[in-house]
């Protein structure tokens, strides 16, 4: 049997109808931006492959990287060893980020990530006598992932209804997204402030989470950086702890390496995945800031964090995040991720005022708009047939509903992302 065959045998796809998705290519190869598929043709990855492949497929640093760590040390049960990849990787991000977020606790993906800040937050209240603070704050279109706590940290996106008899109350407050020239941007704020105001004066609130300046899979919903500023003002006043889920937005696709950066905002736990290892294995940190991790020092095993993973700080994951990390600081690639940003910008400001483009955005490597007179949510049917447009003309994309976007590897040409950016307005234009 062919793979295509066996796939339909027994593959379930994520996120996919298979009654009614078409078949998917085969993918036998990439190189850069490009994904070679069975046949030979030759597809651009313009969602850097769900926005985890920071510097090109079969990239040969990272590759030669994770064969060295290999031949070496593959895995070692992290509760009772460390090793030097782990150190390293997780000294190299600290140094990278504001202030005292200084702890690494690794984990699997950006899923656990998240979850492992919500116990932290939880357990650090209970480990300094406030037990009452059980709370969290989330954002109205919020995702954090698919584990039971991040699904209901996101459960106002909507995607998550098969599933509400087992989610844990939040409390949601509006989510400010802006858009170029958005004249209602500052009463928006005003209002999704006021509302984390009325959310936290309870005072039994643990934490709020965020998605800082982007929203990904609620459709790259952007807010300003003065919101972010003005909502920790909030938490910190409130004494709850803020979290940045940055599994998207971390390694730099906002233009800055972090997001907290861009915003000069310092969270108290930032949630990392995705881009941490280029996007060849799976692997993510939760870091903590140094006096959350003093509350959890003492001389019971009660008050420690009692949480891990059998692949706990992979050595081969954490070998793969150190070339990345290599690559991304270097300032050919800085010089890239500003050229992507400057063509997204050129290729915006020819769509914009086009009658069936509204909402144009864009904040780093991610641009974005949205179709004008589509149906809107994630299962509008534009998107599925945008989608299977471009990819017949060898153009990877993954609208979400009526939202277009595009966020390309860094390796990405001004040639190569030009012509996505044209067979994506040939397909709003056509369909």
């Amino acid at each position: 049997m062919s793979i295509t065959e066996l796939d339909r045998r027994h593959i379930w796809h994520p996120f996919t109808q298979a009654q009614t998705t078409p078949t998917p290519p085969v993918a036998t190869a990439g190189r850069g931006a490009v994904i070679v598929g069975e046949d030979g043709r030759e597809y651009l990855d313009m969602v850097s492959s769900w926005w985890v492949n920071l510097h090109g497929h079969a990239q040969p640093a990272i590759a030669q990287a994770i064969a060295k760590q290999a031949m070496q040390l593959e895995q070692v049960i992290f509760a009772e060893f460390t090793h030097a990849p782990a150190v390293e990787l997780a000294a190299a991000v600290c140094r990278l980020l504001p202030d005292d977020l200084d702890r690494v606790f690794y984990s699997d993906d950006g899923s656990t990530a998240v979850e492992v800040a919500l116990k932290m937050a939880l357990q650090y209240w209970g480990n300094l006598g406030q037990g009452h603070k059980t709370r969290f704050v989330a954002f109205d279109g919020a995702y954090h992932g698919d584990t039971v706590g991040a699904m209901s940290a996101g459960a106002a996106s909507g995607y998550f209804r098969a599933w509400n008899s087992v989610l844990f109350p939040v409390g949601f407050a509006p989510f400010p997204a802006t858009w170029d020239d958005d004249a209602e941007v500052e009463a928006k704020e005003a209002q999704a402030l006021a509302a984390i105001e009325g959310l936290l004066a309870a005072g039994d609130v643990a934490g709020v989470i965020i998605e800082p300046l982007i929203q990904g899979a609620g459709g790259m919903r952007m807010c300003r950086p003065q919101f972010l500023q003005r909502l920790a003002t909030l938490v910190r006043q409130a004494e709850a702890l803020l979290i940045f889920d940055e599994v998207m937005t971390g390694f730099g696709r906002t233009g800055e390496l972090f997001a907290c950066v861009k915003a000069q905002v310092t969270p108290d736990l930032i949630c990392l995945s995705k881009g941490l290892t280029g996007g060849f294995l799976p692997l993510s940190m939760t870091v903590a800031r140094e006096g959350i991790y003093q509350a959890f020092l003492g001389e019971s095993i009660g008050r420690a964090f009692l949480h891990g993973h059998s692949y706990t700080a992979n050595p081969l994951g954490c070998a793969a995040g150190l070339a990345s990390l290599a690559l991304l600081t270097d300032a050919d690639c800085q010089a890239r991720i500003a050229a992507v940003e400057q063509t997204h910008r050129h290729e915006l400001d020819r769509l914009r005022g086009h009658a069936k483009v509204r909402r144009t955005r864009l904040m780093g490597t991610i641009a974005a708009f949205e179709v004008a007179g589509a149906d809107s949510g994630y299962g509008a049917g534009i998107g599925q047939a945008i989608k299977q447009y471009c990819l017949a003309r060898g153009v990877l994309l993954r609208p979400l509903g009526e939202v277009c976007y595009l966020l390309p590897p860094y390796c990405t040409s001004n040639e190569q992302l030009r012509f996505a950016w044209r067979v994506l307005g040939d397909a709003v234009e056509q369909i």
